[in-house]
């Protein structure tokens, strides 16, 4: 039976959810997956509204577009009030806890809130908040490995930038622990 995640990721421009879904699709593709990356983007750059869009699948993707994701995560107060209810019952909510002041209303969803804010400052950074949410996601989906995101995140960055790699990798690997931490 084929596998296929559909993930919607939002928040604020400058939060990096454009970089979260294209790392996400990038390490779908060097598995051998179907993928689509479809981004939206506010009138604003920075501190406007920016989500997007993946699907990672066994099977070749019919349409980018994600109604009803599988998972979501989302880095702020106005996308959590815009897309809960999208989620697709029975799946996967993550949320930026610390900019989000309150919690998810949906009791048909597994909810995990995630000090993303806090976490990323702990670790020398507020911009890897992303990948600590990021790391809960490949730890409680397995949809694509630790090791694909971070080969994608080398692709990605130009070579003087590499620095920024081992950062990334603390915060994604923190995320995944939160992951553990949560569910036991």
């Amino acid at each position: 039976m084929a596998i296929t995640h559909e993930i919607l990721m939002a928040g604020f421009g400058g939060q990096g959810i454009m970089s979260m879904g294209m790392l996400l699709a990038y390490a779908g593709m060097l598995e051998g997956r179907q993928v689509s990356w479809l981004p939206s983007y506010g009138p604003e750059m920075r501190g406007g509204t920016a989500n997007c869009q993946v699907v990672i699948s066994d099977e070749p993707v019919a349409c980018p577009l994600v109604t009803e994701p599988t998972v979501a995560i989302l880095m702020n107060r106005p996308s959590l009030d815009k897309f809960e209810n999208a989620v697709r019952p029975g799946q996967l909510l993550i949320y930026n806890s610390s900019l989000i002041d309150r919690q998810p209303i949906r009791s048909d969803l597994t909810v995990v809130p995630v000090p993303a804010n806090r976490i990323a400052e702990e670790l020398g950074s507020a911009r890897v908040a992303n990948m600590v949410c990021l790391g809960v996601l490949l730890a409680a989906t397995g949809m694509v490995s630790l090791g694909s995101v971070l080969e994608s995140l080398r692709k990605a960055l130009p070579v003087h930038r590499h620095s920024l790699v081992p950062l990334n990798e603390l915060a994604l690997r923190r995320g995944e622990e939160l992951w553990r931490q949560v569910r036991g």
